[in-house]
């Protein structure tokens, strides 16, 4: 049975939404991608679970999240994308010092109600635009902060539907990085601060959203910083010193704010960025001997 007749009967057993042919340039914030072939928005863990527990694992399955560090490719995504929705959102106290927050929960809400409940160390979640989920895949931080110091542990689903907890103690966490491995769908986290003044909170939160506005650029087709800051040095430096910052391929260019910013001006291919990518990678290399990594993730076929 092929991949879309599988489905076609699962969707019999569970009430979520599954889509076809789904066009995912609305789900990044590049506004760049082809159609995949399923997306699948689960109602609830048990749904998830049912679905996870019925498809052949022959297929590809990507969990996306608010698509604000993601390139999709314009062939699209050869497989199925799970889109977590509202129910795995929730954000609520476990303890006076403890949040608990689904993965589909935006940064800036968590960083939001820790504020609301007094609760300090989340601050920084206020200038990173995604998800609980996808902060922990990638070890999400700035100005000195990260997801791996407030991190207890996350609940996951595996493949076969089943549930787990893994402790923080347990991942190997890096910069952008952690070790847990990609058939792992996150559901929800469970995080630590301390107790603080609201007063003293808002005043961070506030003057770290003021040096992000004053840094980078918004309100633009973008997904955030591309490549990672190499150990030592800035990754918006190496491309500027290397004679990049003015380049562009297609309708694909770099902020002229923030060179490690890269953007699609309104009529770009997902081709176009990549190819940015590729060339502005090869000439810091050339330039500078370092070999930039990426931050975005690339998915789908080219």
């Amino acid at each position: 049975m092929n991949m879309i007749s599988q489905i076609k009967e699962i969707k019999k057993k569970i009430s979520s939404q599954i889509l076809f042919d789904e066009n995912l340039s609305k789900y990044s914030w590049f506004n760049l991608g082809g159609p995949a072939k399923v997306v699948m928005k689960p109602k609830n863990l048990n749904e998830l679970s049912i679905f996870l527990k019925n498809i052949s694992h022959d297929h590809k399955i990507k969990v996306l999240g608010v698509g604000s560090n993601t390139l999709i490719r314009d062939g699209g995504f050869n497989g199925v994308i799970i889109k977590l929705g509202k129910s795995f959102s929730h954000i609520s106290l476990f303890d006076e010092n403890t949040i608990i927050a689904g993965a589909s929960a935006l940064d800036k809400s968590v960083s939001n109600y820790a504020l609301e409940n007094s609760l300090s160390g989340f601050e920084f979640l206020s200038c990173i635009p995604g998800t609980i989920g996808g902060g922990i895949r990638m070890n999400s931080g700035c100005y000195e902060d990260d997801i791996s110091k407030i991190l207890v542990s996350v609940q996951v689903m595996d493949l076969e539907g089943k549930m787990k907890v893994i402790y923080a103690k347990d991942i190997k966490f890096s910069y952008r990085n952690c070790d847990l491995s990609s058939d792992l769908i996150f559901i929800s986290a469970t995080l630590k601060g301390k107790r603080g003044s609201s007063k003293d909170i808002q005043h961070k939160i506030n003057s770290l959203v003021e040096k992000k506005k004053k840094d980078q650029p918004s309100k633009i087709k973008t997904c955030g910083s591309t490549f990672k800051n190499p150990e030592g040095n800035k990754a918006w430096k190496l491309i500027k010193d290397s004679g990049c910052s003015e380049m562009a391929v297609g309708d694909a260019s770099i902020s002229k704010k923030h060179c490690n910013f890269f953007i699609n001006n309104g009529n770009a291919k997902s081709s176009d960025l990549e190819e940015l990518i590729s060339q502005v990678k090869k000439k810091v290399l050339e330039k500078t001997g370092v070999n930039l990594e990426l931050e975005i993730q690339i998915i789908g076929e080219k």
